[in-house]
């Protein structure tokens, strides 16, 4: 018992000095600024190294998806929508799209009056809109537009104001491309030289396509037997085209939606479709959207009650809202398309999407500030705050 009692004393302190021994001090020797930095790690595959965007390997068309892959790409265009947060992207270009409103209208309201079809046009396209959406919203736009349509130099501000009103409306389109490159799992790296032409021609051709829906939705009705007669038609070219503008509308629309997807982001896609599916379910939710809105604030809600002078500028940034996340889901349908693409072909796309990028040279330089600022902070942390390199 005595040897077994002496043999467990002596354990237990050769285990407090071996212990001590070896026990790490809490404060390191500082590290001078010469020591070298650990390695970093390797970096993840260069997005330049994608495969190239039609590869013949992938499926010609979404029509030639799998069931199962399909499948996939539905459930993961859901899941995407909400980890990109696009309701919050959505706030953000509702923002943007307030800013961009006005100097829009300014260079589309001049578009129409240069042809002398300014009141006439925006006289209609007021009235579609309040069918289609909430009244409170069209009240909000309906003055500031006739103000523009009765200035006697509509013709003139074309010519004098369309650069600064280009310049303050392509805001929009440069925060869309940012949610588009979030979306599309790319980091911008166009430089400013290479990235504002295309923001500015995109603003300009969006502008065009609404001036034009606007003046196709004027030619209606007395002014539509007018031209028809005109050109001898008859009164049956009027009737037809009063059924076959709203397609013509509807597939110049889609079109302009469809270019926005191909030419915002900063990655090379496959060969442009004028009308993509993407583009398709996104004007199909939004006229779906904005119909349920404008009859829910038509008879169930309470704005004018609550807000009172200001409810038609709350339902207008509502019905903004709505109208970019309808944009935003058909640019996510879009991109896991292409997603499922890939996978079905082969490509190790589960995790990012295999695009290369248009240009990646300011993404470069970022990635380059980034690991020196990693360096330096590296060197801060070892030496206690000392230096920095």
């Amino acid at each position: 018992m005595r040897k077994t009692l002496v043999a467990l004393v002596g354990g237990l302190l050769a285990g407090v000095v071996l212990g001590r021994r070896t026990t790490v001090s809490p404060h390191p020797p500082a590290v001078t600024a010469s020591a070298q930095p650990a390695p970093v790690p390797a970096n993840e595959p260069d997005p330049d190294d994608a495969p190239d965007p039609d590869d013949p390997a992938k499926p010609d068309s979404p029509a030639d998806l799998t069931r199962p892959s399909m499948l996939y790409v539905l459930r993961k265009t859901a899941r995407e929508f909400g980890s990109d947060q696009c309701t919050d992207l959505a706030a953000a270009l509702t923002y943007y799209a307030v800013l961009s409103l006005f100097p829009g209208l300014v260079v589309m309201v001049s578009l129409l009056g240069v042809f002398g079809q300014g009141k006439r046009t925006t006289d209609a396209v007021l009235q579609i809109v309040d069918e289609l959406g909430p009244s409170s919203a069209v009240d909000t736009l309906r003055a500031p537009i006739q103000q523009l349509v009765e200035a006697p130099s509509a013709g003139i501000a074309l010519v004098v104001g369309i650069t600064g009103a280009l310049w303050s409306a392509s805001g929009y389109i440069g925060a869309f491309g940012r949610a588009m490159n979030r979306i599309y799992e790319v980091q911008e790296g166009r430089p400013a030289w290479k990235l504002r032409p295309v923001q500015l021609l995109l603003t300009f051709a969006g502008l065009v396509a609404a001036a034009a829906v606007a003046f196709l939705l004027a030619v209606s009705g007395p002014l539509a037997a007018a031209v028809g007669d005109a050109v001898g038609l008859g009164p049956a070219a009027a009737t037809t085209w009063a059924i076959a503008r709203f397609p013509v509308i509807l597939i110049l629309v889609t079109g302009a939606v469809a270019v926005l997807y191909y030419a915002a982001p900063n990655v090379q896609q496959p060969k442009f479709r004028w009308i993509s599916i993407g583009a398709a379910v996104a004007i199909v939710i939004w006229v779906v959207a904005s119909v349920g809105f404008g009859f829910y604030v038509a008879n169930f809600g309470s704005y004018n009650k609550t807000y009172g002078a200001l409810a038609g500028v709350i339902v207008f940034l509502l019905w903004l809202w709505i109208t970019n996340l309808a944009l935003l889901f058909g640019a996510e349908l879009d991109a896991e398309l292409e997603r499922g693409r890939q996978l079905q072909a082969g490509i190790a796309a589960e995790r990012d999407l295999q695009l290369p990028p248009r240009d990646s040279r300011v993404s470069r330089k970022n990635r380059a500030k980034e690991e020196a600022d990693i360096t330096r902070g590296r060197l801060l942390r070892r030496s206690h705050g000392r230096d920095d390199g």
